[in-house]
């Protein structure tokens, strides 16, 4: 029997609450369980994150920025390279890029329609460690594409950073199966906790996100 190894990790407790709260204070999170949103998934939800609402407050920024920065030298080691995927976690990898001093590239969704037709901006080479950078996982499947287009063009992926994830089982699943460890600075579990005791959602709320979480797929229909 195959031993299925933890893929997706917490940097650190603390850096998980600082997150949720700055979060939930500039509204980058919005829980609504009586008002759901639909995903492109076409999932429904009680929660739609949107980090790229972090860029616009320079104190939150340079903290993810930090702390991306700390997780990917101490998790993983310096890379060659940082690469951040389409579209949420170009700005945030171009910083940790900055800050470690190394090139930056992006992995667009898919292949530009025009001109080159690049899939990859930016110059990365074949044999070079490269480090992901991600706003938000879900399910994993659109970051993982981006690693899998990086292996195929030849670098070594020593892993990913995000800022925040819902923690789902499915996503567990697509880290272990593509041989990928994730590292993220929030999580679910400490956000709905944050919320909880900031009286942002009530405990009935509470059942609902839950319930939501276990099953997200059949959640609200």
């Amino acid at each position: 029997m195959k031993t299925l190894y933890i893929r997706i990790v917490i940097y650190n407790e603390e850096t998980a609450l600082q997150v949720a709260e700055y979060l939930l204070q500039i509204k980058a999170i919005v829980l609504q369980p009586n008002d759901p949103f639909t995903w492109a998934s076409g999932w429904k939800s009680p929660i739609y994150c949107d980090n790229r609402k972090t860029l616009s407050y320079p104190k939150i920024r340079n903290f993810i920025r930090h702390e991306l920065v700390m997780a990917v030298e101490q998790k993983f080691g310096m890379p060659d390279a940082v690469a951040g995927v389409a579209t949420g976690g170009i700005a945030h990898g171009a910083l940790v890029a900055e800050e470690l001093g190394v090139p930056f590239c992006y992995v667009r969704s898919a292949s530009k329609g025009h001109g080159l037709t690049n899939l990859i901006e930016g110059v990365v080479e074949s044999g070079q460690s490269v480090m992901v950078i991600e706003d938000l996982v879900s399910t994993g499947g659109s970051s993982l594409k981006a690693v899998n287009a990086l292996r195929e063009a030849g670098c070594s992926v020593k892993g990913m950073a995000a800022i925040f994830t819902f923690g789902f089982e499915t996503a567990e699943k697509n880290f272990e199966k593509n041989d990928c460890q994730l590292v993220t600075l929030g999580d679910y579990d400490t956000l709905i906790k944050k919320a909880v005791e900031t009286n942002y959602i009530t405990e009935k709320d509470l059942e609902s996100l839950q319930q939501w979480r276990e099953n997200p797929e059949k959640w609200g229909q």
